[in-house]
């Protein structure tokens, strides 16, 4: 078993930037890859980013241009600028392990608004 907890949502200025962390718990040798995914109101999740390896990302196409992720040990850290109404969303940290689960954290929210 994994366990996430995600900090660093709230309401951010437009224009502004974010960062998010997920702290990872548990059986954190067998995690393989870390990653952020969003949701906002009546869209379907989507990929933030995910990081698979040091040098292996993956990038959502509406962010891949201004953001920025890192892992330390076992905390996810996903900075991102430039926010605008469309990075309004629940911004969901996640894991997968070798044998494949999958374990996601409850969410934080994200408003960016003026």
């Amino acid at each position: 078993q994994v366990q996430l907890v995600e900090s660093g949502g709230g309401l951010v200025q437009p224009g502004e930037y974010l960062t998010l962390s997920c702290a990872a718990s548990g059986s954190t040798s067998r995690i393989t890859q870390m990653g952020w995914y969003r949701q906002a109101p009546g869209k379907q999740r989507e990929l933030v980013a995910v990081k698979y390896t040091e040098e292996m990302s993956d990038f959502g196409d509406s962010v891949k241009d201004r953001i920025a992720i890192a892992r330390y040990k076992d905390t996810l850290t996903l900075r991102m600028w430039r926010l605008n109404s469309d990075d309004s969303a629940v911004y969901y940290c996640t894991v997968r392990t070798e044998i494949g689960d999958e374990y996601w954290g409850q969410g934080t929210q994200v408003v960016v608004s003026s």
